[in-house]
């Protein structure tokens, strides 16, 4: 089997600044043709999805508008990793917080994805956080709507299965905790 080679990278220029993303052009060389190709990619900040647990063991989950889809979603909580933050678990608990003003005992991230690795460069890094109690008033940005709702382990895949979340990256987040309880950590 032939190996795929990495493309040489000849140009880069950023071409906006949407605050959410810079898209940039990049000119790569095909490894094989040597033809040059022009290619856009979005710069994403990482962003993080959070599987939060009672300790009852219900979901905590979000209801909120998305303007993409022109619809209310129901989903995991998740956000923006500020530049400032130093790691996925410290932002899931700043997100989990504002969100929902919930807290919980513990957070670890048991999955990192790529979410569109053909146009952004940036991860997905999906957070446990266990024994989460509603201990704050939400601080919502002003540009969120956000309801909180509590779903038990077992509506979860029928959700998914339904539509009702729809979210690919919460589903990811949903297969992340899925695959730690089939083969927990030593």
């Amino acid at each position: 089997m032939r190996a795929v080679e990495p493309w040489k990278t000849l140009s880069s220029c950023q071409l906006a600044d949407y605050r959410i993303a810079r898209m940039r052009s990049v000119r790569r060389e095909h490894p094989l043709t040597k033809k040059e190709h022009e290619f856009y990619v979005l710069d994403c900040p990482d962003w993080v999805n959070i599987v939060a647990l009672t300790p009852e063991r219900n979901l905590i989950l979000v209801r909120q508008y998305r303007h993409g889809t022109d619809t209310v979603d129901l989903e995991t909580p998740g956000g923006v990793m500020d530049p400032s933050d130093p790691t996925p678990e410290f932002t899931a608990v700043r997100e989990l917080r504002e969100e929902t003003g919930y807290e919980g005992t513990s957070a670890r991230v048991i999955g990192s994805i790529a979410p569109n690795p053909a146009i952004q460069g940036n991860r997905c890094h999906t957070v446990l956080v266990e024994g989460c109690k509603l201990m704050h008033p939400t601080a919502m940005d002003a540009s969120e709507d956000i309801v909180t709702e509590l779903v038990s382990c077992q509506q979860m895949g029928q959700l998914i299965r339904e539509g009702t979340i729809q979210h690919a990256l919460a589903v990811v987040a949903w297969g992340h905790y899925q695959q730690l309880q089939v083969s927990p950590p030593n």
